[in-house]
């Protein structure tokens, strides 16, 4: 069914173009893969695509991280960067470790402003960036502030689990990913092509 168009003044261009600012969040796993399954439509466009990754290892070599950055190696589709600044899984913090974590995710928030000033890429994914929020390590009033007034046409969509509620507030798309069942809940350990 279709829904009514709002009276806002804008033509249907304008309206089709507006930037966006999406949240996967959830208990439920996937939150992340449908992230970089919007990249992968970004790339398609030709636009631009910055990925900073928030909590997962610099270590950890993954399939998204791989494909994305082949495809922006083609001559194909846009650009990829990818950024990582974590250690370890998200929602396990190692005692002890709190401080320089904590100090690479306000340098990579910081590196995050910076771009989006310049506006550096078209398509933005903070990966796990729910967890230096939920933390206390990044200042949630700055992160609405500096969102909300994004020059240009830059689209933005924030992962992880628990996601403030403010920031759910603020955003345009906002997907919960639920949980039924997983097999880690079992015992089983994570497993190559699963879950990286």
């Amino acid at each position: 069914m279709a829904q009514p168009v709002t009276d806002d003044g804008l033509t249907t261009r304008q309206r089709r173009l507006r930037p966006v600012l999406m949240v996967h969040t959830g208990p439920g796993k996937g939150k992340s893969t449908a992230a970089f399954g919007t990249a992968l439509r970004a790339w398609h466009q030709g636009w631009s695509i910055g990925v900073f990754q928030f909590v997962k290892s610099t270590k950890w070599r993954t399939g998204e991280e791989h494909a994305l950055r082949v495809l922006g190696e083609s001559s194909e589709g846009g650009s990829v960067t990818w950024h990582k600044m974590g250690d370890g899984w998200s929602w396990i913090r190692r005692p002890g470790t709190e401080d320089d974590h904590a100090a690479n995710a306000r340098e990579g928030w910081e590196q995050i402003k910076r771009d989006l000033a310049a506006e550096t890429y078209r398509f933005y994914v903070l990966d796990e960036f729910t967890y230096p929020l939920t933390w206390g390590w990044i200042d949630l009033d700055d992160v609405l502030d500096t969102l909300a007034n994004r020059p240009g046409n830059q689209h933005v969509v924030i992962t992880g689990r628990d996601a403030p509620a403010r920031l759910i507030e603020a955003a345009d798309l906002v997907t919960e990913m639920g949980k039924v069942r997983h097999p880690m809940d079992a015992g089983q350990r994570g497993q190559p092509g699963i879950e990286w």
